[in-house]
């Protein structure tokens, strides 16, 4: 190649770099870039005209956010605490999509009960719009608060090695690389047929273990020979934080499979063991444990008299903890492979 073209290819590359480092990703453009024309930003108001931010700079300052808080304890005393400050950062635009969903929910009832009761006045008519403005526009909120959390998210798991999960409720929408889904959403879902996204369709693999764990490697290895035999899995764990469903909640996250967090039920020492055989209701395929509390051999012991075949870890067989590395090497390493 002449030095001429080699100039030009390079100028070319630069060009697109350029181009991506000044427009919005695909969701920032789509939740942000062609609002409505009138809107009602609060129940009760007027319709108006309201712009939305610009698309790419919602995209930049919602990333900015999280990033800051990284590098600003980054060498100081308050290092341990970054991830603990981001994640409630994330979780406060997962709060209030939630808050908006569950508005846009009771809207779409009030609009279904006034067309079962049809009337051909104009105040109905003239109010009947208006409940319909406010529920498009409390679906427009809702989409850009949940694309703002969802890069966010993003920005926490790449400053912090760990996938971002919700403190309670779901997490489900259509810019998340992975699904993380509340047990009660799930199967009011298969009761009810209800929305798509609450009810991943693929067959069903079970993953518990110690929240005292750290050798994520050999896991990640076997989730990945599971997920060859089952290739529309959906993950269903013990909804713990930290140890051996972390790790398991980060596969998800890094490969994109849907994750339900099968949270406690009521308190007592009955509740994990109900919790369990709950599980095993769910009909899994396959089941990963790592050893744990008898609360974890309590599940395989429902797990294998049910027939389920179960892929066991035992916590002696871990790598040292110091040979592991940073949580963070699990998706650099995943994206070299």
């Amino acid at each position: 190649m002449s030095q001429d073209n080699a100039r030009s290819v390079d100028s070319f590359a630069d060009l697109k770099t350029l181009y991506a480092a000044i427009t919005a990703s695909p969701d920032f453009q789509r939740a942000f870039g062609d609002p409505i024309p009138l809107s009602i930003i609060e129940p009760g108001e007027s319709p108006s005209e309201h712009d939305m931010p610009e698309p790419l700079a919602a995209q930049a300052e919602c990333g900015a956010v999280i990033a800051t808080i990284f590098d600003l304890f980054s060498g100081t005393r308050l290092e341990p605490l970054a991830a603990e400050i981001a994640w409630g950062f994330v979780n406060s635009f997962h709060f209030v999509a939630s808050r908006l969903e569950r508005r846009e929910d009771a809207l779409v009832d009030e609009l279904r009960d006034m067309l079962r009761r049809p009337d051909l006045s104009e105040v109905f008519n003239s109010e009947l719009e208006e409940r319909q403005l406010l529920c498009q526009s409390t679906t427009e909120q809702r989409e850009a608060i949940e694309c703002m959390r969802d890069y966010a998210a993003h920005m926490y798991s790449a400053q912090s090695g760990w996938p971002w999960s919700p403190s309670r409720g779901t997490r489900a929408s259509p810019a998340s690389s992975a699904t993380q889904i509340a047990v009660q959403d799930f199967l009011r879902a298969r009761d009810l047929a209800a929305r798509e996204r609450y009810l991943p369709k693929g067959p069903i693999v079970v993953a518990s273990g110690h929240a005292d764990w750290h050798d994520w490697q050999p896991i990640w290895d076997r989730l990945d020979l599971v997920r060859k035999r089952v290739p529309h899995m959906t993950l269903v764990t013990t909804a713990q934080r930290k140890g051996f469903d972390a790790i398991v909640a980060a596969w998800a996250g890094d490969r994109g499979v849907p994750l339900v967090a099968y949270t406690l039920a009521g308190s007592g020492r009955k509740a994990p063991f109900l919790r369990n055989r709950k599980m095993v209701e769910l009909k899994p395929v396959e089941a990963v444990l790592g050893e744990g509390s008898g609360i974890q051999a309590n599940l395989y012991q429902v797990l294998r008299k049910a027939g389920i075949p179960i892929h066991a870890f035992r916590k002696a067989d871990q790598a040292p903890l110091e040979a592991v590395g940073r949580p963070g090497a699990m998706r650099r390493r995943s994206a070299a492979a």
